[in-house]
């Protein structure tokens, strides 16, 4: 099984103190992720099972009401995931977006924040298969703590050289 190095590097950041390693994982998520960076998406923690990504309420991403856009709680939703599949793959496998199903069920206010999590089952499964996809859990609050956007994210991996 080949080093992952987003993995070698969210391990070191997370050796930093809370105000570092947040810096330290938004900037290099954002280098990597070029709309998360336009965005101003923020990584606020990591345990490597769960992540949980902020995307504050900025003029830029809102939309008509003056709330963060739809396509601004998508990407949050799919960032989050996407980095949680990212540092559990092995080096050698690609993380692949195969579904968004998103349902806006209610008017979001405020910042939103997104939590990502993976079972240790998905982990070993992620670890062990040539190529699969997993769901991946993600629940998308407002500053109220309301979720106003149901989301179901299916990640697919496959070896990156072909």
């Amino acid at each position: 099984m080949k080093p992952n190095p987003l993995r070698a590097f969210a391990q070191k950041a997370n050796q930093y103190p809370t105000w570092l390693r947040q810096r330290l994982l938004t900037w290099m998520f954002r280098y990597k992720v070029k709309l998360a960076g336009t965005a101003k998406v923020d990584i606020l923690e990591t345990d490597l099972k769960q992540v949980t990504f902020r995307q504050k309420n900025y003029k830029k991403v809102q939309n008509h009401i003056g709330s963060v856009h739809a396509a601004a709680m998508a990407l949050l939703a799919e960032s989050a995931t996407g980095f949680i599949v990212g540092v559990n793959l092995p080096g050698d496998k690609l993380p692949l977006i195969k579904s968004m199903n998103l349902q806006y069920v209610k008017r979001a206010q405020g910042d939103m924040l997104a939590v990502a999590t993976l079972t240790d089952a998905q982990i070993a499964q992620m670890q062990e298969q040539e190529k699969g996809e997993v769901t991946v859990q993600v629940k998308v609050t407002d500053a109220q703590g309301i979720e106003p956007i149901l989301c179901e994210m299916i990640w697919a991996w496959v070896p990156k050289k072909r």
